[in-house]
C-alpha cells in the first residue's frame, strides 16, 4: 500500500541530493523531461553519481524523450575513445539502458530496472509528487528498498539501511493509530 510518507521521504532525499550534488541541474533535467511530456520514474535519488530515470519504451515516449535531450548534446558515460553513439530514436529502440553525460548533468535512462522490469511494471509502485515545482513520479520508499537490495551495490548499503529504518518508524506509527 502507497502512502504520502514514502512519497514524502523519496521527495525529502532527492532534495537532500539535489542540493548537494546536482545544485539546479536535477530541476534543468526535470524541466526538461515534463516540458517533452516524457513518462518516468525516478527509481534512485543518486546515491551514484547520476539520477536514476526508468522511461517508457513506447515508440512515442522514445521519440520525445530523443528529441528532448538532443539539444543537450548526449553522449554515453564511459564510452571507449572512438566509440560511434548517435542519441536517436533507432539507437534508444535498440539498446535499454543509457547513462548519459549531458550539459544538463549526468542522467541514467533505464529501460528496465534490476529486479523490477518495465516502466509498467513499477509505475503500481510509484507515487506522483512535485519535486522543486516540477511533478514527477518516484518509486515508493520500500519498493526503492528491495530494488537496491536486489542490485546488491555496496554504494547503496546505508541508503537501504535509512529507508528500512524509516518504513519501520512509518509502520510502527501507523500501526499506533486507532
Amino acid at each position: 500500500m502507497r502512502t504520502l510518507l514514502e512519497g514524502e521521504e523519496i521527495v525529502r532525499e532527492l532534495r537532500v541530493v539535489a542540493a548537494q550534488k546536482y545544485g539546479s541541474r536535477l530541476v534543468d533535467i526535470l524541466r526538461v523531461l515534463n516540458a517533452g511530456r516524457i513518462k518516468f520514474i525516478i527509481v534512485s535519488p543518486g546515491a551514484g553519481l547520476a539520477v536514476e530515470f526508468l522511461y517508457r519504451r513506447d515508440t512515442e515516449n522514445i521519440r520525445r524523450m530523443v528529441e528532448a535531450l538532443l539539444p543537450f548534446k548526449p553522449q554515453l558515460q564511459n564510452a571507449p575513445a572512438g566509440l560511434s553513439f548517435s542519441w536517436d530514436e533507432q539507437s534508444v529502440a535498440t539498446g535499454l539502458n543509457f547513462p548519459l553525460v549531458t550539459t544538463l548533468g549526468d542522467i541514467n535512462l533505464l529501460g528496465e530496472v534490476t529486479g523490477v522490469g518495465s516502466y509498467e511494471q513499477l509505475l503500481p509502485d510509484s507515487v506522483a509528487t512535485v519535486v522543486f515545482g516540477q511533478r514527477c513520479q518516484c518509486v515508493t520508499a520500500e519498493r526503492l528498498t528491495r530494488i537496491q537490495c536486489a542490485v546488491g551495490q555496496p554504494r547503496d548499503f546505508e541508503m537501504i539501511a535509512q529507508m528500512q529504518a524509516l518504513l519501520g518508524k512509518a509502520q510502527a506509527e501507523q500501526d499506533s493509530r486507532p
